[in-house]
């Protein structure tokens, strides 16, 4: 009888004793006064340049030009990044596309011709689609230049011998002739 006795009382003898832990010591909470602090306030203001956990992805304005560097940066940007999916000019025939993942729409239709610049942006973003959100592993300043380079494949996709300055026509007619109709990178 004893050990059922004490069995039972040995649960209650811990529940009473007092655990010191994070819960019963003593804490400033936001809003309390704290007298520690020049204007007696417990919240604080964060140092300049920091940057809220919730919302790492501070906006970047887009930029007023494509820049040659700009345009370099993009590419790169987009092999790494789209290239799997849209393909090396943007046709929606990459690697992943010829293993049966759905086909990406090519950056030459009319829709994403006549689509604003913030548009791609905010697919990069945050995925459309069978797209995921590539906002963890792009920076906002590498979506904008992946944005240019994609507005370049647009424009090269409907390039003509005639459009191209004379030099470049030159070297066209040296390596044996006209562009590919959908255009060449």
């Amino acid at each position: 009888m004893r050990p059922c006795l004490l069995a039972l009382l040995l649960p209650l003898g811990l529940a009473a004793c007092d655990q010191a832990n994070m819960v019963s010591q003593p804490k400033a909470k936001t809003w309390d006064r704290n007298p520690f602090f020049p204007q007696g306030q417990t919240m604080r203001l964060p140092p300049p340049g920091t940057v809220a956990r919730a919302a790492p992805d501070r906006p970047v304005p887009q930029p007023a030009a494509a820049s040659p560097a700009l345009l370099v940066r993009g590419q790169e940007r987009y092999d790494v990044f789209c290239t799997p999916c849209h393909g090396a000019a943007g046709l929606g025939d990459g690697m992943i596309v010829q293993r049966g993942y759905p086909r990406s729409p090519a950056f030459d239709e009319a829709r994403l011709r006549a689509a604003p610049a913030q548009h791609f942006y905010d697919v990069i973003s945050n995925g459309k689609g069978n797209m995921l959100p590539y906002a963890a592993q792009v920076p906002p300043a590498d979506r904008w230049a992946i944005v240019a380079y994609i507005r370049a494949l647009q424009l090269s996709q409907g390039a003509t011998l005639a459009s191209l300055p004379a030099e470049d026509q030159a070297k066209v007619a040296a390596a044996g002739g006209e562009p590919t109709p959908g255009g060449a990178r």
